[in-house]
């Protein structure tokens, strides 16, 4: 039994917080809310960026369920400014949970910001809540599902993309992508 479903937003205009969705994106939208539809969702928690907010608009919309923006579901900062080499520097990042550029985030510190919120939505008595979040920082959470998402994975993640968390029966969780865009992978691991 799914107990979450982590959501990686549909496409947008850019990176800045209030980037909003392309008309591709809105489309995206439309078509993750007919495919949410199917699930028992009861709570739905976003990060607080725009192309969040207006990926699941369309389904809470539909299920008359409010969208509760929690700001520990942010993407990575990874650095204080404009990164010339940022895919080097994600690569690093998914490698190095340590690795930081001056003004950034390790992913060790998006694991400590972000893990409380899933903890929350997992442990809220919940039949099954959503976080609508960013790429990276849905990585950095599998990564520390299941310990082999790495960069290639993250490479290989679709707008939008979707993951659901499940217990592993041992007291962990593992994860599984439920989106049809993207191929079925499972992967075990400690919470």
């Amino acid at each position: 039994m799914h107990r979450l479903l982590l959501i990686r937003h549909c496409e947008s205009a850019g990176q800045q917080p209030e980037a909003a969705l392309t008309e591709t994106g809105v489309r995206q939208a439309e078509a993750l809310a007919g495919f949410l539809s199917r699930f028992a969702i009861d709570r739905v928690a976003a990060s607080p960026y725009r192309r969040a907010r207006e990926s699941i608009a369309p389904f809470a919309t539909a299920a008359g369920l409010p969208v509760h923006a929690d700001d520990r579901l942010v993407e990575q900062r990874l650095a204080a400014g404009p990164v010339e080499h940022w895919r080097e520097a994600v690569r690093t990042s998914c490698g190095d949970p340590d690795f930081r550029l001056p003004g950034g985030e390790s992913a060790g510190e998006v694991l400590d910001r972000g893990w409380p919120a899933l903890e929350g939505l997992l442990e809220g008595g919940h039949r099954l809540p959503v976080a609508v979040t960013h790429g990276k920082f849905l990585s950095v959470v599998l990564n520390a599902v299941g310990r082999d998402f790495g960069y290639a994975q993250w490479q290989s993640l679709s707008n939008p993309d979707v993951f659901a968390l499940r217990d592993d029966g041992g007291g962990g969780l593992t994860y599984e992508r439920v989106w049809p865009g993207g191929q079925a992978e499972r992967r075990a691991g400690a919470s």
